[in-house]
Order: C-alpha cells, then sequence, then structure tokens
C-alpha cells in the first residue's frame, strides 16, 4: 500500500518502532542539527527524529514540529517506497525494460498487465480543496520565517531549506522538473536558489532569462515519500519526477494547481512556498554552507525568489534534513538511486554486475564497479562509458573488479582491489566535468578524474604470471565447525 503523505509515513515509521519523539525544547539554530548528526551516525542510521518543541530563531516556540532523518536507515527507505528491499524496484524496471513482444496470443496477454501499469503512473489532479492549501499567507502575512527553519553548522550562511521539493517548467518543451536544491532564506519573503550549473531547474532558469521573462518556482516541503525521494533522483530531463514517483508508489501523485502561479504541486504537500525570479534583479549571495562533502561549501551568486504566498496545512510537520561529514541521511537516499538504477545503468554498460558509491565518497567521489569480464581491456571501456553517463560523469574514481567481489563491502573491495593493482600499469586519467563542490579541482567544476582496473589481468593486457587463487576453507570442514560452534563458548564467528 502506498503512502500518501508525510504524517502517513512518520505513523508506519512509529509503528516499525523506528521513530524517536524529543520533547524537550531544542533549538532550530544548531542544536537540532547536532542532535540529529549524533543519531545518524549511530549503526544502522539510527532512528527518525520527530522534534515537538522546536524554538525558532527568535526564541519564540515553532507551533509545528520537525521531522528529521525520516530516510535515515535502509528499513525505512525501502518502507518510504512500499518495498521489502530496495532491489525489488530495480527488478520492476527491468521487467519493464524487457518488453518485447513475444509470439503467441496466451504469450501477448500476459504481456497486458505490465502495460497496464505504465497507464497508471500520469500524476492526477486532487479533487476538491486540497490539504496544502488549509492556510494560506499572501501579502502582508508572508513571512518564512515563521517556519522551523534549521541552521545547521556554524558557518553557514543563514537558515537552509534542505529537503524541498522545487518545481519548475521547462519554457521551451513543457516539461516538469522537480529538483531537490538547497534553498537559503534571506528574509521574511526572499530566498536564494542554489541550482548548480548541472542542474535541470538551472538551465530553466537560464532559458527563462535569456528571454527576459519572470521564472514561477515552487517550494513543496514534505510529501508522500516517494515524491520527496524522488526529487532528489538523478531522472533524464525529460522525465518528469511525479510520473517516476507514480511508478515507485504504483499510484499516481494527487497534484493541484498553486495559488499565485500556474505550476501543479503535491497536494498533500505539508507547506508549499511559491514564487518567482525576475532575471532583471541581481543575484544574491548564497552561502557559506556546510555541505555532504563534509567541508564548507563557499559563498557564490545565485538568484533570488521573491515569495508570492505560502500555503500550508492545518497542522503541518517541517520535515528536514542535514547533511555533512559521512555518513548521513543523505546516503540513504543515494543507495536506493543506486540499487533503483542499476537496471538502467546496464543498458548501456551490460557488463556491469553491481556498483556501490560507499558513504565515504560522498557519492561522486567513488564508485566501485563489478564486471562480467570478457575480453582484456574491458575494465577501461566500462570506466569511459559510466564518466559518460549523466550524472555518472562527476564520479572521480572508478575502481573496476571483477563478478564476484561484493563491492556493497568496501573492505572487500579495496582488499581485491589493493591486492590486484600493479599502480602504474592499470591506473588512468582523464579530464572532465566534476562536481560543483569539489573544492580541490583545478578549476571549478573542471578536473580530472582516475580508473582503476582491479580486475584479474589477462595475458594479452601485459600479465603473464600465473594469477593466485583466493584462499576459501573447503565447505566441509566448514559445516563440521558450523556444527560445533555453539558448543565452543565463542562469542561470533558464524559467516
Amino acid at each position: 500500500m502506498s503512502l500518501d503523505s508525510l504524517s502517513e509515513f512518520i505513523e508506519a515509521i512509529d509503528r516499525v518502532g523506528e521513530l524517536a519523539r524529543i520533547t524537550h525544547p531544542v533549538s532550530a539554530r544548531l542544536e537540532l542539527c547536532e542532535i540529529a548528526d549524533r543519531v545518524m551516525k549511530q549503526p544502522g542510521g539510527g532512528k527518525a527524529l520527530l522534534f515537538e518543541h522546536v524554538l525558532r530563531h527568535d526564541g519564540t516556540r515553532s507551533p509545528w514540529p520537525v521531522a528529521i532523518n525520516l530516510f535515515g536507515s535502509m528499513r525505512r527507505m525501502a518502507l518510504a517506497l512500499g518495498v521489502e528491499n530496495l532491489d525489488d524496484i530495480g527488478g520492476r524496471i527491468t521487467r519493464l525494460l524487457d518488453l518485447k513482444v513475444p509470439d503467441g496470443l496466451i504469450a501477448k496477454l500476459g504481456l497486458l498487465p505490465r502495460l497496464l501499469e505504465l497507464s497508471k503512473f500520469p500524476p492526477r489532479h486532487a479533487k476538491g480543496p486540497p490539504p496544502c492549501q488549509e492556510v494560506v499567507w499572501r501579502g502582508e502575512d508572508i513571512d518564512v520565517m515563521k517556519l522551523p527553519i534549521l541552521t545547521t553548522w556554524p558557518g553557514d550562511g543563514g537558515p537552509y531549506i534542505t529537503l524541498p521539493m522545487v518545481i519548475s517548467v521547462d519554457p521551451k518543451r513543457g516539461i516538469r522538473n522537480v529538483g531537490m536544491y538547497r534553498v537559503q532564506v534571506l528574509g521574511r519573503d526572499s530566498l536564494a536558489m542554489h541550482w548548480q550549473r548541472h542542474k535541470v531547474g538551472a538551465a530553466h532558469w537560464r532559458d527563462m532569462a535569456a528571454r527576459g521573462e519572470k521564472m514561477p518556482v515552487c517550494i513543496a516541503i514534505g510529501a508522500d515519500p516517494a515524491s520527496v525521494y524522488s526529487a532528489s533522483a538523478p531522472l533524464p530531463p525529460m522525465v518528469d519526477e511525479f510520473i517516476f514517483a507514480g511508478f515507485l508508489r504504483q499510484a499516481p501523485v494527487q497534484l493541484t494547481r498553486a495559488v499565485t502561479n500556474d505550476l501543479d504541486v503535491p497536494a498533500g504537500a505539508e507547506f508549499v512556498i511559491e514564487g518567482e525570479i525576475d532575471p532583471a534583479e541581481p543575484l544574491v549571495t548564497e552561502g557559506p554552507f556546510g555541505d555532504h562533502t563534509g567541508f564548507y561549501s563557499e559563498a557564490d551568486l545565485y538568484p533570488r525568489v521573491r515569495i508570492t504566498a505560502i500555503t500550508m496545512r492545518r497542522t503541518p510537520v517541517y520535515a528536514t534534513t542535514i547533511v555533512g561529514r559521512p555518513p548521513m541521511e543523505d546516503f540513504y537516499l543515494g543507495h536506493a538511486t543506486e540499487r533503483i538504477f542499476l537496471p538502467l545503468l546496464r543498458l548501456t554498460v551490460p557488463e556491469i554486475v553491481d556498483y556501490h558509491m560507499p558513504a565515504e565518497g560522498i557519492f561522486h567521489n567513488l564508485v566501485f564497479v563489478s564486471i562480467d569480464k570478457q575480453y582484456p581491456g574491458q575494465a577501461y571501456k566500462v570506466m569511459n562509458a559510466m564518466w559518460g553517463a549523466g550524472l555518472m560523469s562527476l564520479a572521480k574514481v572508478l575502481v573496476v573488479v571483477d563478478k564476484e567481489v561484493n563491492v556493497r563491502d568496501p573492505r572487500e573491495a579495496w582488499w581485491i582491489a589493493l591486492n590486484n593493482i600493479d599502480p602504474e600499469r592499470d591506473t588512468r586519467f582523464s579530464m572532465g566535468p566534476v562536481d560543483v563542490l569539489d573544492h580541490s579541482s583545478r578549476a571549478f567544476t573542471y578536473g580530472s578524474k582516475m580508473g582503476i582496473d582491479a580486475t584479474r589481468k589477462w595475458p594479452e593486457e601485459g600479465f603473464t604470471r600465473d594469477w593466485p587463487a583466493l584462499i576459501v576453507m573447503d565447505a566441509g570442514t566448514r559445516a563440521r565447525v558450523d556444527a560445533m560452534w555453539p558448543q565452543l563458548g565463542l562469542d561470533g564467528g558464524t559467516p
């Protein structure tokens, strides 16, 4: 059953015993971040947190609670998307991609359920008054500072909205985009929109600025968990995130029209901030910001959003997150992307068996890839293909290993890789785009990447020695020791 709102998601988390309610007064400035950071770094990601007594920046109590770390465990991430295992979604995508028309009437009829499933994905307009517009602030009533927006780290340039769904429309093709970009609060009716040059929302803004047109934008906070996740997913520009969310939910996302512009927003959102960007206005300073790299990203110039309305539920919950030194909640959102998009990556690089972006690599800095190696030089072919695949182009280090290596265990992956490489022979360097937040690159958004071929080397690759066998105990001995282990009085030891 799909979860249709943030409150339903929180209730589901509570039912499985992964929610902690905090009634002690906690400040939205730094204190809430420090508590959440300590919890996120507990084994398995810690519990989701619902702060019921939050003090705003002016010291007054927020009438609305704050929820954080909702996606911060494997179990909660699967719960958000309605599956037992995140790989289940990848399986659904694989089946949809394999839509070859079969021979025979019975086989063709068997294809109909999958085709019917596709027709259920497009979002629909909700009937009746939407919950997200039960309260509407316009004109002098607008004051975004009344929301319990966090200042997360001491060096931050101000309070930041960190778990938004930023909605815009391509002015050329009319295709909607929903992105997750940090948004800095500048004043009661003014925000700074941090969308990096690689992001789709930034392309929409550039196109509208070139036309001299004001750009409408909506920032939804808190909605059904599949839609919130989809805003973070690296989808192609022609794919509507609400359609993708419908696929994940296996039910359409309910939308409604904003009150001050023509954009559609989630009808069940907790808060919606509506606004516009005027290209005639100068850019504003945004940042610094304590980022997911674990370092502060520098202040820079970004467009200003003028707020035209703030709408909300009658009793909303403010959903947020924090980023910083890993591991944190964003690791689990990224892990979901890793699992869900594996079948799509295999479309262009079919020899990939699995891949993993460990928390310490903060997504773009390190990617382990296992491949079914069939010919010499294949590891380098995979590196080049991945560096040409969407946001994988930002990957700084790719480590390619053989198919039997468990890349989801970084200790195993590094153990095999470091045993298998001759550094000079097996390392390649390439130039290309890098993440905007990479402070070490030689130029802004441009620098080098490294590929490491840690597969077994073939004679054609210049290796003429014997490749050693891996040390493994025989199955019979393992079974006998497994049977006697409970009588040995030793802790652990069972694989």
